[in-house]
């Protein structure tokens, strides 16, 4: 889809939500997210022998944190404490910013809208990447997963509904960008938009076949469609 499509579903929002891990920063780029599941699961296992095998092959920290939840709440406590510091370790050895991220949160700032990072990773570390990259101008809000509540991650579409609150705008003005189809079912569980971010080839057809309303593979697009809103 090209700049005509994304620009067409921008042009229905006065408030545009970015997920986070993704669309602006590679989190776990420096420290890479399979060894970080592996010490959140050598802490559960610590508290609790049985969810050794369950979490022997999870790669995915967040998915380490949804396992522990669901087998005991009183676990994702200190997983959630340790999958945060972890977090904040991995922003500050993450690079920068995805490719064309600046631009098109300075786009929609300049284009006069509301902006929320909406995000399964903790508010903390979007904080502290976003201040390390002098990017929390841009952004009005942050939106990280609820503490003791990883049921309400995304595709959940509560922090979506929550962004749009704490925007001042309702679930229908907002447009979320991010590479996952839980953020494309999150958005519209919420009653809101979704252009998918397809930072890997494979993602094209996933994100057309869940119904994503605008799709593309480069940040630099949305810039340049928010841009030609503008009249710029």
């Amino acid at each position: 889809m090209g700049n005509n499509r994304l620009a067409a579903v921008l042009a229905q929002s006065t408030a545009v939500l970015f997920d986070f891990d993704g669309p602006l920063c590679d989190v776990f780029a420096g420290l890479p997210a399979p060894g970080v599941a592996l010490d959140l699961a050598q802490i559960a296992a610590g508290h609790d022998s049985a969810l050794s095998d369950k979490l022997a092959d999870t790669r995915d920290p967040l998915e380490v944190l949804r396992l522990c939840h669901a087998a005991d709440a009183a676990l994702s406590e200190p997983i959630e404490t340790a999958l945060t510091a972890a977090e904040l370790k991995a922003v500050d050895v993450a690079g920068d910013p995805t490719d064309g991220a600046v631009e098109a949160l300075r786009a929609a700032h300049d284009g006069g809208r509301r902006i929320a990072v909406v995000s399964n990773n903790s508010a903390e570390c979007v904080r502290a990447f976003l201040v390390r990259h002098a990017l929390a101008p841009y952004v009005h809000e942050v939106i990280g997963r609820p503490a003791g509540q990883p049921e309400l991650m995304k595709p959940d579409p509560h922090s979506v509904i929550l962004a749009a609150s704490l925007l001042g705008v309702a679930p229908n003005a907002c447009t979320l960008i991010g590479d996952s189809m839980t953020d494309v079912s999150a958005a519209h569980a919420a009653g809101s938009t979704a252009i998918g971010f397809a930072n890997k080839p494979a993602k094209k057809g996933a994100f057309a076949e869940i119904g994503a309303d605008a799709i593309t593979d480069r940040m630099h697009s949305i810039a340049e469609a928010l841009a030609l809103l503008s009249g710029e």
